[in-house]
């Protein structure tokens, strides 16, 4: 995948847009690219298949709809050669950028400068050694929000990205790849993502549980999700765990399993899989779980 600007993935289809038509674009954004807008500003990155499971009615919907945020500079968009099929990834555009002027610009580096363009963000985006993980952490969250399409009593209350979490639970010291409140059957779970790969050792994994004991000090005790690739290193994981007290509920999981279903293993409790929304969840002192939203089902005709 390449990061070289005169790659004709990253140039605008035409000439800059002027002020008169980028106000023009901007009213013309409907309430799902606004959605859209909003998770890139926040999460970085979306494929299509990403984008058109959690907003579009089809693929070829989402398809259409991308070429069009893309034409008008909403989207930057380049192909992901890493999967082999050819399909588009998609960061903020100009356009974009317009509408969240204020945004995370470095999925390595909080701290960093502001990038001088989209295209310098975007170029951190899918520089970053971290891609594949964003594009994975970010998967447990579309498959959820996507659910709640066709089961309307479920709802995806908060999605936070990895910078959001670790800016709102710095006094805990946590750096989980994500944080989410999951409302179903009448119940409202939280929950903290550690998205695994495989590619650490065991006592690294186990020792990022540190850190939520201190957040169950003062904080919420959500269960912290281990979702790894396969059945043996949720084995070993299950294994390292046994016996070993946490504060915090910890639960593993399957990278291919739907994480709204019983998808999760309770370490304390070994057994039958559990849906997320039968996992034990305290909101804590200040119950920071907040009332159920979404954003109105978006329009399928909806169109420039």
């Amino acid at each position: 995948m390449s990061s070289d600007p005169s790659n004709p993935e990253f140039r605008p289809s035409r000439r800059p847009s002027s002020r008169a038509d980028r106000l023009a674009y901007l009213r013309r954004l409907t309430m799902r690219d606004r959605q859209l807008l909003a998770w890139l500003a926040e999460h970085y990155v979306l494929s299509t298949a990403q984008i058109a499971a959690a907003l579009f009615p089809s693929p070829r919907s989402a398809r259409l709809r991308l070429a069009a945020l893309h034409r008008i500079d909403a989207v930057h968009r380049f192909v992901d050669i890493t999967t082999g099929d050819g399909q588009h990834l998609h960061t903020l555009g100009p356009l974009g950028m317009l509408v969240h002027p204020t945004t995370y610009t470095d999925p390595e580096r909080p701290d960093a400068r502001p990038p001088r363009s989209s295209i310098e963000r975007t170029e951190r985006i899918i520089g970053s050694p971290r891609l594949r993980h964003l594009l994975g952490a970010n998967q447990l969250f579309i498959d959820l929000h996507a659910h709640t399409r066709t089961n309307t009593s479920a709802k995806l209350v908060r999605w936070w990205s990895e910078q959001h979490t670790t800016a709102a639970y710095t006094l805990a010291g946590i750096r989980p790849d994500g944080h989410g409140i999951w409302a179903a059957a009448g119940r409202t779970v939280g929950f903290f993502l550690e998205h695994d790969n495989g590619t650490e050792p065991l006592r690294k994994v186990l020792r990022k549980l540190r850190g939520y004991e201190r957040l169950a000090e003062f904080g919420p005790r959500y269960p912290v999700l281990l979702r790894v690739p396969n059945h043996r290193r949720e084995a070993n994981l299950l294994d390292a765990l046994a016996g070993v007290p946490t504060v915090m509920p910890v639960a593993t999981g399957l990278h291919d399993e739907h994480p709204a279903g019983p998808a999760w293993t309770l370490a304390a409790e070994p057994g039958p899989r559990r849906w997320l929304h039968e996992l034990p969840s305290d909101h804590g002192p200040h119950h920071t779980a907040t009332n159920p939203h979404r954003y109105p089902d978006p329009d399928p005709d909806d169109d420039f």
